[in-house]
């Protein structure tokens, strides 16, 4: 008993070590502090084992080792919710002349601004507050700062010389296709040109804007000829995103808005070069709604702060998609229950949005479907007022922590069982605080 004793805890030890280790790598002092103190305590409790004599360390050493197997088989067995509710599925198509960013094109005085706000006089005392305030990148926002505002706004201006690319330009010829064999090119190209996953879903009507809200084609129908589409997500830097809602997020933020078109536009090109048509969809030009997309293309779940929760990542992530004719094989999307569960007893990213905009309760039936639903027109007002998109519901995430083998055993836990869940969101809030505070970290930028 006295060696297996001593082995767990060295054990113990050697796995505080690296912890520490590695939240140090990731530049996380206070979770490296909690980890080194851990495995100090160990090293003296292995210390004050050596002084016992034999019948205090057969007592004691069975007495810590039942207690660490129970608890061991405690957290491994897979204890699930059975009575988890499960949100339901938006069919209902969306007009995109009321998503914020469209209503905040629209200037006052204007037929569309007018006509707008006479179908929809319950909105413009909500947008009336967020024109009040400074605007996106303003140089009177909060957190304006020159240089990372004008970064983030030449990234945006990046993304528009895009837009040539989204007109067609087809192959005369219509190249023989194997769906299984172009499918799994995609998917791994994707992957070799920064995409983080990459699915294929049929491409189904709820998924498209029944109406354009920005650009030339505000207020025209969409029409989509389309049979798939492919979605994908690429990472936003961690160390970026912990600086939120600093100018420092817009900037991640912005640039990987650039990097998702850019991989958006080749994968349309190569597609086109094929005979076939495709339609990248990217910042500021969807025709659809790309997280409703990459959830049906089984890159995730929808989390209580409305956005997709990756299986790498959680919601520290961008997407964009591209939609075409081209024959492909989609991917199963089996719900994963253990995402929603977990956000029903986080909360945390609702305890430390600045605007409240994400809810504590339940999730509830919002248009006949069950689910979570932010106040988009606060979480805008915050945006308008700090100059950045805030991101903070995004750096306290747990899931959002980096894709490692530490992480990703936690990650695995959750899914297994709802019992490992609760242990982890305690020990997630012990080691990073449930509100990280963000002002002892360090730009890696300036």
């Amino acid at each position: 008993m006295e060696l297996i004793f001593s082995f767990l805890i060295v054990t113990f030890i050697l796995m505080f070590v690296i912890a520490g280790g590695t939240f140090l790598i990731e530049k996380e002092k206070r979770p490296a502090l909690f980890s080194f103190l851990f495995s100090l305590i160990f090293i003296i409790l292995l210390i004050l084992f050596s002084y016992f004599d034999s019948s205090e360390k057969i007592f004691f050493g069975y007495g810590f080792v039942g207690t660490f197997i129970f608890i061991f088989i405690l957290l491994i067995i897979p204890f699930k919710n059975k009575h988890h509710l499960k949100p339901g599925v938006v069919t209902k198509q969306f007009d995109e002349r009321n998503v914020m960013f469209s209503r905040n094109e629209l200037i006052p005085g204007t037929e569309k601004f007018n006509d707008y706000y006479k179908r929809n006089p319950d909105k413009k005392v909500l947008d009336d507050k967020f024109r009040e305030k400074p605007g996106l990148l303003s140089k009177n926002a909060s957190k304006y700062h020159p240089f990372k505002f004008a970064s983030a706004e030449a990234n945006f201006r990046t993304v528009e010389a895009f837009v040539p690319f989204i007109n067609e330009n087809l192959s005369q010829e219509k190249q023989a296709i194997n769906p299984k064999e172009i499918s799994n090119f995609i998917k791994s190209w994707a992957k070799q040109i920064g995409a983080i996953s990459v699915g294929i879903t049929k491409l189904k009507e709820h998924h498209l804007y029944s109406t354009k809200g920005r650009g030339k084609d505000y207020g025209k129908k969409n029409i989509q000829n389309h049979s798939f589409a492919i979605a994908f997500t690429v990472e936003m830097d961690k160390e970026m995103l912990d600086l939120a809602p600093e100018a420092d997020a817009i900037m991640e933020s912005s640039q990987q808005y650039l990097v998702s078109a850019n991989i958006a536009i080749q994968i349309a090109l190569f597609i086109r070069n094929q005979g076939y048509s495709a339609r990248p969809h990217f910042d500021g030009n969807y025709q659809l709604i790309c997280p409703v997309v990459a959830k049906d293309a089984g890159l995730g779940e929808f989390g209580r702060m409305g956005l997709l929760m990756t299986p790498e990542l959680g919601p520290r992530v961008r997407i964009a998609v591209v939609t075409t004719d081209l024959p492909l094989i989609t991917d199963d999307n089996k719900y994963e229950a253990s995402v929603t569960d977990f956000c029903a007893i986080c909360k945390k990213c609702a305890d430390n949005c600045p605007t409240r905009a994400i809810s504590f309760e339940n999730m509830k039936e919002i248009d006949g479907v069950l689910r979570w639903k932010i106040n988009h027109e606060a979480c805008f007002t915050y945006w308008n007022t700090t100059g950045t998109d805030c991101g903070k519901c995004i750096q306290v995430c747990p899931y959002a922590h980096p894709n490692n083998l530490m992480h990703n055993l936690v990650r695995k836990g959750i899914k297994n069982s709802n019992l490992f869940g609760k242990f982890a969101l305690q020990m997630d809030d012990l080691f990073y605080g449930r509100k990280p505070e963000n002002k002892n970290r360090k730009s890696p930028i300036i």
